[in-house]
């Protein structure tokens, strides 16, 4: 059972918009992995905030989260039919290994998901065709054809995916319903609410197994930002920076990369790395877009006198008629 998402980020239930994201921002950069690498607990901790504001921050998610319909991994709080006949399917959370699956990839029973993916989720009906009886008896039976026996009843997961994650297609580890553990290979082109079939992984039924349905959920990042099949990071530099130009680390989806700031740079400027972006369906990758902040020092009493007397004589706001 998930912790009450509110608790998770330390807000009261009548928080404001406004203070869900600060909440989450304040905690994912306290907690986020590539600052936690020899604490695996902090990474777990980051799971379950990204997974609180997830619910939070959709406000449909929400209102049903506050009128108990749905619990704190955003299932519904009534129980669905198991059971080996019918239609009807369960819904489980299959978070698995959390929302980055950070850690290893190792998988318990070596199975080959290639073998299972009914491919992404797009339809098919019923396996089997009718009967072997076929409308051979005769006319003492109008012909009838008798049905194949029904399979059992479809299971389906939500699994939650960081942004980086999914841009690199990393491995996600996720638990099914019979307590094996596999590891699950995103498909090129992982968007939000993607879906995805395993064959067979369902409920037991008498014409075989139904199938695991899985969502996919790509969480928020605390500094990127998808837009389409690339990725936007607001990168701070100082002064210093700006004004000469430098070699700067720059976070990617892949890991830190070395960034050159051209001298004279101003806020706004924004900078491309090829092919550090989303991956798309063809295989090839977006660009990853770097707009640069420059942050002054507050009470610097250095940098205000070597500044003072001295002023642009530009005029910058001529464009908007100042």
């Amino acid at each position: 059972m998930a912790t009450d998402p509110y608790t998770t980020l330390g807000i009261a239930r009548g928080a404001s918009e406004k203070d869900i994201k600060s909440a989450y921002r304040k905690l994912a950069k306290e907690l986020h992995p590539d600052r936690n690498k020899d604490n695996p607990k902090a990474a777990e901790r980051f799971s379950d905030v990204t997974r609180a504001y997830d619910l939070l921050s959709d406000k449909e998610k929400r209102a049903q989260f506050d009128r108990g319909e749905i619990d704190a991994e955003g299932n519904p709080t009534m129980p669905f039919g198991a059971g080996g006949f019918g239609g009807g399917g369960g819904h489980r959370s299959g978070m698995g290994g959390g929302a980055g699956g950070f850690g290893g990839f190792g998988g318990n029973d070596g199975i080959d998901l290639e073998d299972l993916f009914g491919g992404i989720f797009g339809g098919g009906g019923q396996r089997g065709g009718p009967g072997g009886m076929g409308g051979g008896m005769g006319g003492g039976f109008g012909g009838g054809r008798s049905r194949s026996a029904p399979r059992g009843a479809n299971v389906n997961y939500r699994l939650s995916v960081s942004l980086t994650d999914a841009a690199e297609l990393a491995n996600q580890r996720i638990t099914l319903s019979d307590g094996k553990t596999i590891d699950l290979k995103l498909p090129k082109g992982v968007e939000d609410g993607t879906q995805m079939r395993l064959s067979g992984k369902g409920e037991p039924g008498p014409g075989g197994a139904g199938d695991a349905i899985i969502t996919i959920s790509i969480a928020h990042h605390p500094y990127f930002e998808r837009d389409g099949d690339d990725l936007r990071l607001d990168l701070p530099i100082t002064l210093d920076e700006a004004l000469s130009g430098a070699k700067v680390r720059a976070p990617t989806a892949s890991g830190a990369v070395m960034l050159t700031v051209p001298a004279g740079s101003s806020s706004g400027k924004t900078l491309r790395l090829k092919g550090k972006g989303m991956t798309r369906k063809d295989g090839t990758r977006g660009d990853e877009l770097i707009r640069l902040e420059i942050t002054l020092p507050e009470g610097d009493e250095d940098l205000a006198k070597r500044l003072e007397g001295w002023k642009d004589a530009r005029n910058v706001r001529e464009r908007m008629g100042g």
